[in-house]
């Protein structure tokens, strides 16, 4: 694993078996990993800065930041890279992470502007789109650089805003596995990380691993392993990160013996992974409450005529949200996937690695004109002299009642209602790309109810609500405090996918 080398485009035929005629794109929801600390951008940061003592006017400050580390006496250095490069702090992005983000951005634009037409060609703003990210800065700086590729300077207008960003504190934190703030999940991730440590720790694997690298570890932990200081999943970070990183940033040449890697990769995986195939609570508590959170959105468009955040500075008038992007990690994809039965055989994800959601819907005929041929900024709104139209009464608000307030959106009454509760979701379909393949979930795959007929990657939204509504918590802080020290499975083994 290292960073993603992204597919050729696909072809026009692919295009078409990809996205069928009779199936409408209605949601794209895009998970994305950052890149991976040499970073040119030390020299060019911008922070807002009041400029006046009564702080009614603001301004931007640019400044440069260098960093400084120990010397030999403990004197002050300026730290550098091997070739004089400015250090990043911990958790920042890296030049060549932002080139990967950004291309990921122009990849995104190829496929739902030119190719589909499901976006725009240029945007006046962000009111169709939610952008959201953990509070890791690389997370944020590369949801930042695939906006940014996806509608560069000359795709937006000129009055084009700010666009809105969407953060939660580190406690309410569900774009990755919080282990930090909940306390069940992390007794299970500590269980399984143990398991893992009993099952390779004297393996062929691991053997072969310390033929090869046991030379390099200190006197205090002499043997490579997975629970080893340092852990095996560090050392496989390590060589990750220098591979991304060119000649200057690497280590001895065993550390990329291909047998070692695979190997390493094999264990890792399993250490961090394993429990979201085979734990309920271990998907629950981990990733549950994103894939609730993607499935709600895609059941408010199906069956509310769209999704409208309560973050959604447009108001409850404003359009629905086409697209969507989260800024996450590693763990975040390799969790969804595994939780939906979708990551058997698959290694640990490569840096800008991506998950795409999306949601159609069934049309007898196709529609011929595609909406992202037309520029936003030729959308004329009405003149405030006209009367507003009365915005009609949605399904969703008939069923659960009228929202409190006409002017902003709110919160979603009908937030992790069974299927049981809602209109039927059987002429909606769910498709899940990851680094641009299709991966087949197997609870879709096994009845031809379930899926489009023909092609079983589509999924019917009703199918796929089914099996994410299984191990999405109802109360994701609550259930973080319960069945303390009841082992690993305290909720049962059921298989994921299912």
């Amino acid at each position: 694993m290292t960073t993603l080398v992204p597919r050729e485009p696909y072809s026009k035929e692919e295009l078409h078996k990809l996205y069928p005629e009779n199936l409408q794109l209605q949601l794209v929801q895009v998970i994305l990993r950052h890149d991976w600390p040499y970073c040119n951008s030390a020299r060019r940061l911008a922070q807002i800065a009041a400029s006046s003592e009564d702080l009614t006017t603001w301004d931007i400050f640019k400044w440069r930041r260098r960093m400084e580390r120990f010397g030999e006496n403990d004197q002050a250095l300026m730290a550098v890279g091997p070739e004089g490069e400015r250090s990043s702090l911990p958790g920042e992005l890296t030049d060549e992470g932002r080139q990967s983000t950004y291309a990921l951005g122009q990849r995104l634009r190829h496929l739902y502007v030119e190719q589909l037409g499901f976006m725009p060609k240029i945007k006046s703003n962000t009111d169709d789109m939610y952008l959201r990210t953990t509070p890791i800065p690389r997370a944020l700086e590369s949801l930042q650089q695939t906006f940014w590729g996806m509608y560069p300077p000359e795709a937006r207008t000129a009055n084009f805003p700010p666009p809105t960003i969407v953060a939660r504190s580190p406690a309410e934190e569900t774009l990755f596995p919080n282990e930090g703030n909940c306390h069940r999940f992390r007794q299970l991730a500590r269980l399984f990380a143990q398991r893992a440590a009993n099952r390779w720790n004297e393996s062929e694997e691991m053997d072969y691993l310390n033929s090869v690298w046991s030379k390099w570890m200190p006197s205090s932990s002499p043997r490579v392993a997975v629970d080893a200081r340092p852990r095996l999943s560090g050392i496989m970070d390590t060589i990750n990160a220098t591979l991304a990183h060119g000649p200057g940033t690497r280590l001895p040449s065993e550390f990329y013996d291909p047998k070692a890697r695979e190997y390493c990769d094999k264990i890792a995986t399993d250490e961090w992974f394993a429990g979201y195939k085979e734990s309920k609570e271990y998907r629950k508590l981990g990733i549950g409450a994103l894939v609730g959170d993607v499935v709600d959105r895609m059941v408010h468009a199906s069956v509310d005529g769209g999704w409208r955040p309560t973050t959604n500075e447009a108001g409850a008038d404003g359009p629905a949200v086409k697209f969507a992007l989260s800024g996450c990690h590693d763990t975040t994809i390799a969790g969804f996937l595994n939780s939906l039965g979708a990551f058997d055989g698959e290694g640990w994800p490569p840096y800008t690695s991506s998950i795409a959601v999306e949601l159609f819907k069934f049309v007898e005929r196709p529609i011929g004109a595609k909406p992202g041929d037309i520029l936003e900024e030729l959308n004329v709104p009405e003149p405030e002299s006209q009367p507003k139209k009365k915005k009609p009464s949605s399904l969703m608000s008939m069923l659960f009642g009228k929202s409190s307030s006409p002017d902003m959106p709110q919160p979603s009454e009908a937030a992790r209602s069974p299927v049981s509760d809602l209109p039927s979701l059987r002429n909606h379909y769910v498709r899940i790309r990851y680094n641009d393949r299709p991966v087949r979930i197997p609870g879709c795959a096994a009845k031809p109810s379930n899926h489009l007929p023909g092609n079983d990657t589509f999924c019917t939204l009703e199918a796929f609500k089914n099996i994410a509504d299984k191990f999405t918590p109802r109360n994701w802080h609550e259930e973080c405090g319960k069945n303390l020290d009841q082992g690993m499975f305290a909720e049962g083994d059921e298989p994921s996918g299912y």
